[in-house]
């Protein structure tokens, strides 16, 4: 029986989108088609694929005015934040820069006798599996570079996100860009994980829970196809004492809330130094005071619902373990608080790691405070986690906070900016965070392979 997948708003509860699952035999035909064309894809010339990728970029901003609303709609986040499409730009059109010299070869050496050099070569068919939270964004890192390269790509988005897919195939294939080469596809679960199993793919990326991680991980099992993951994040800030305490609490608190908390680099624990613990504390509640619930459509909004009622119960349940644990909130109940989807953005002091919301993914607009007093506590409670994503230190002093850093186990380090992914630099993990890395240089080398040549010249 065909599986129906349904986008369930999270405004009022109401069914948005509902598209029927691919059948295991049809999504093992649309791999097939996507295999078939991989080869001529990759004949094309790189400029021609880099070309094709840009404009199939510059038609998604097209549909933006469609685009914000639908986001709304589906995942919550307020339309006065306009969409993602200038990140969604930024990623690619840095991706599409740098592909020439990313994917050039590697000369060894020329002499009268040998010719030697190494050339990246694509992987084959790619499948994408990208999340609801920025699903324009979290797409397109991989998207751009695997088609670039001479990938073909299958995206199956989430649920949550049902039409986003949509829209980006509707965008791809209008500028010419082969509807076998880059396919939206509708898969539930047990044939995602048939397909792989089955080696349909060639590469795997995966963005999502750790539990969805160790899912792929398992249908891989055996059969030697590459799986990228990024999974869950418990994500530091560090507020060290010469910090610049306004621009901490903006950055670290706005890190925290933002996207109703649901942002994969997002701060979920922050620690300050014992100096400035309090006045960190108050200017922190006075923003999150300042914040308006409520229905992502109307433009006053600034926090929205959270995605799904099941992320919002979540939540709740770790701030309310944590307040009979000893944990003290500091927001009010907001009026728009329905005890569904739409939270209450909360703050919470007098926290320790023996609560779940200081050590599990929280997801949500829930941040807890403690106070330290030298970087070695700091240091010490950063890397108590089973999570290594992003890590943000305030201080004015640089070698400081590349000394912090270097001990610290997660895979970006900013100072003095939080909850932002750079393209020029490895998009990667540590811990239960995942493994592999995407954009950057790096990206380009995931998803292709080395492939040397060795040539002995005739001479006689």
């Amino acid at each position: 029986m065909t599986q129906t997948l349904t986008c369930i708003s999270p405004i009022d509860g109401s069914v948005f989108a509902e598209r029927a699952a691919l059948t295991p035999e049809a999504a093992r035909e649309a791999a097939d088609r996507a295999r078939a064309a991989q080869a001529g894809w990759a004949a094309r010339p790189l400029q021609e694929r880099i070309d094709l990728v840009m404009a199939g970029v510059a038609a998604v901003g097209a549909f933006n005015d469609q685009i914000v609303p639908e986001l709304a709609h589906m995942m919550g986040r307020p339309i006065r934040f306009g969409g993602e499409f200038g990140g969604f730009e930024e990623r690619a059109s840095y991706m599409a820069e740098i592909a020439q010299g990313a994917l050039a070869d590697i000369a060894v050496g020329e002499d009268d006798t040998f010719k030697r050099y190494i050339r990246r070569v694509p992987l084959g068919v790619v499948l994408v599996v990208a999340p609801w939270n920025y699903p324009y964004m979290t797409a397109i890192n991989t998207v751009a570079p695997a088609l670039i390269a001479g990938n073909t790509v299958m995206l199956k988005h989430a649920t949550q996100t049902l039409l986003v897919g949509e829209r980006m195939a509707q965008a791809f294939h209008s500028v010419g860009i082969p509807a076998d080469v880059f396919q939206n596809v509708y898969l539930d679960h047990d044939t995602t994980s048939g397909l792989i199993a089955g080696k349909a793919f060639n590469f795997v990326n995966f963005t999502g829970s750790v539990g969805g991680g160790k899912a792929m991980e398992r249908a891989a099992a055996g059969t030697f196809t590459g799986v990228g993951l990024e999974l869950g994040g418990k994500d530091p800030g560090y507020v060290m004492e010469d910090a610049d305490l306004d621009a901490a609490v903006a950055t670290l608190i706005d890190g925290a809330m933002f996207n109703s908390g649901q942002c994969c680099c997002g701060i979920e624990r922050i620690y300050v130094h014992e100096s400035l613990f309090d006045a960190f504390v108050e200017k922190a509640v006075a923003i999150v005071n300042g914040y308006k619930l409520g229905n992502p459509m109307e433009p006053e909004t600034s926090i929205g619902p959270m995605a799904n009622i099941r992320f919002a119960n979540q939540v709740r349940a770790q701030t309310d373990e944590a307040i009979a644990a000893g944990a003290v909130a500091h927001i009010e109940t907001m009026p728009e608080d329905d005890g569904g989807t739409y939270l209450t953005p909360q703050i919470l002091t007098n926290v320790t790691h023996d609560m779940r919301v200081m050590r599990e993914e929280s997801f949500g607009p829930v941040v807890g405070i403690m106070p330290v007093k030298d970087d070695e506590e700091a240091i010490a409670l950063m890397n108590d986690s089973d999570f290594g994503l992003t890590a943000s230190l305030w201080t004015r002093d640089l070698a400081r906070a590349e000394r912090v850093g270097d001990r610290v186990e997660t895979g970006t380090v900013f100072m003095n900016r939080a909850d932002y992914l750079d393209p020029g630099l490895c998009w990667t993990g540590c811990k239960q965070t995942g493994r592999g890395g995407g954009l950057s240089v790096i990206g380009y080398h995931n998803l292709t392979r080395p492939k040397s040549y060795h040539l002995k010249k005739v001479t006689g």
